[in-house]
């Protein structure tokens, strides 16, 4: 049962502390579930008869186009994230929503009642909203650029009989400006961190935001290092041409690194055709990271078979790939021009487990690991004896599992 609410608003200075608090909220560290939630139980506390308030704005996200939050009186906060196929999905329906209305008219509120006399229901939704015993609704959009190209769309719904009364709706009004350039800092927020996690990774973005962004920054830390090339790669580029190659590229990484990131190890490059990943030490002991990486090779295998089963079900021809797999210290950080660089790892370890990998073809297994990958799990691994390899001063132990394993 929902609590009974006050039907005339407070005095006015109430509405300016919710707007003082949202000042002190965007220089603070939040997202925008957490305040919309608290936003709305203020309004609702100084008076405002709240039974539904929502948010939604666009992001950069590789995944989503949009981000949409939706707040309901004794329920909290529901949350969506609309992906770039499902928003083409729902296209006919967002067409019909009052707030693409605003968007598209530039008018900057919107109110519909939705009982009695006055009601307007010209947009589905709001049959929707009546048949929930909402009685009036009020839409907001706040433009973040002069084009209008950005920003926010919100709307807020009420039960009462009466519906908002004008101070209830100038209250409104007066906060959602506030609320949007506190909106506005948590989005750009989430969008930086999207666009360091998918360009860099998760563990190397996080650092970058929390500071680590000279020249040189970094630390030596151990690691499993991970280097898989996709065969074939430069006659198929020739053969298939910049889409198909493309979509051929796109289905071996899916494999490569979908199992990388489920076994908790750090991509940190796409090199042409190759993918350099770590699973650092660190956080773990060196036994469960050489376990994290080999189960990541075994999904990789497996993720790459279904790719082509499909493959050939279309009569393409299957991809394969080399894999290597070393352990040793790499300097985790900055490298590059003082003002363009990358955060990756150096040293002698990924020079080695590079050359490892070229191995691959010579010793025609493909899958190698070093000694040190090696001796750290206990498995019947085939030896494969000491090569020297490209680069590298002093020959390396090579072994391999049997491939009926």
């Amino acid at each position: 049962m929902n609590e009974p609410l006050p039907e005339v608003l407070p005095l006015p200075p109430l509405v300016a502390d919710v707007a003082e608090w949202l000042s002190e909220k965007a220089l603070g560290e939040f997202e925008h579930v957490s305040l919309l939630e608290e936003f709305c139980h203020r309004v609702a506390a100084i008076g405002v008869p709240l039974e539904r308030g929502h948010i939604s704005f666009r992001t950069l996200h590789p995944l989503f186009e949009a981000m949409a939050c939706t707040w309901w009186r004794g329920i909290g906060c529901e949350t969506e994230d609309l992906t770039h196929q499902e928003i083409g999905q729902e296209r006919s329906r967002w067409t019909e929503s009052p707030l693409r209305s605003l968007i598209d008219t530039r008018v900057p509120m919107m109110r519909r009642r939705l009982t009695g006399p006055d009601a307007l229901l010209d947009y589905p939704v709001l049959e929707e909203f009546r048949d929930k015993g909402i009685t009036d609704w009020i839409g907001f959009v706040i433009a973040f650029d002069e084009a209008g190209h950005d920003g926010m769309v919100s709307s807020w719904a009420t039960k009462r009989t009466d519906g908002f009364s004008d101070t209830h709706l100038a209250a409104l009004k007066f906060l959602q400006r506030p609320f949007a350039v506190a909106i506005k800092i948590a989005a750009q927020e989430a969008i930086a961190g999207n666009v360091v996690h998918t360009y860099l990774g998760a563990v190397a973005g996080k650092r970058v935001l929390d500071g680590q962004i000279k020249r040189g920054d970094g630390e030596t830390i151990p690691a499993v290092i991970w280097y898989s090339d996709l065969r074939g790669s430069t006659q198929m580029a020739e053969q298939l041409g910049r889409d198909g190659y493309t979509a051929v590229l796109n289905a071996y990484f899916e494999a490569m690194g979908g199992a990388i990131s489920n076994a908790g190890g750090e991509i940190l490059d796409f090199i042409g055709d190759a993918v350099l990943a770590i699973f650092p030490i660190g956080d773990t002991d060196a036994r469960t990271a050489c376990e994290r990486a080999l189960a990541a090779a075994r999904d990789a295998e497996k993720m790459l078979a279904e790719t082509n089963r499909q493959r050939e079900s279309q009569g393409e021809a299957p991809l394969a790939f080399g894999l290597a797999l070393h352990r040793g210290e790499v300097m985790f950080g900055n490298i590059g021009t003082a003002d363009r660089l990358a955060f990756s790892v150096i040293g002698s370890s990924v020079n080695e487990v590079a050359r490892l990998q070229d191995m691959t073809k010579e010793l025609e297994a493909h899958m190698l690991v070093s000694g040190a990958f090696a001796d750290t799990l206990d498995l019947p691994w085939r030896e494969l004896g000491e090569h020297n390899l490209t680069g590298v001063s002093q020959p390396m132990r090579i072994l391999t599992l049997p491939e009926t394993d």
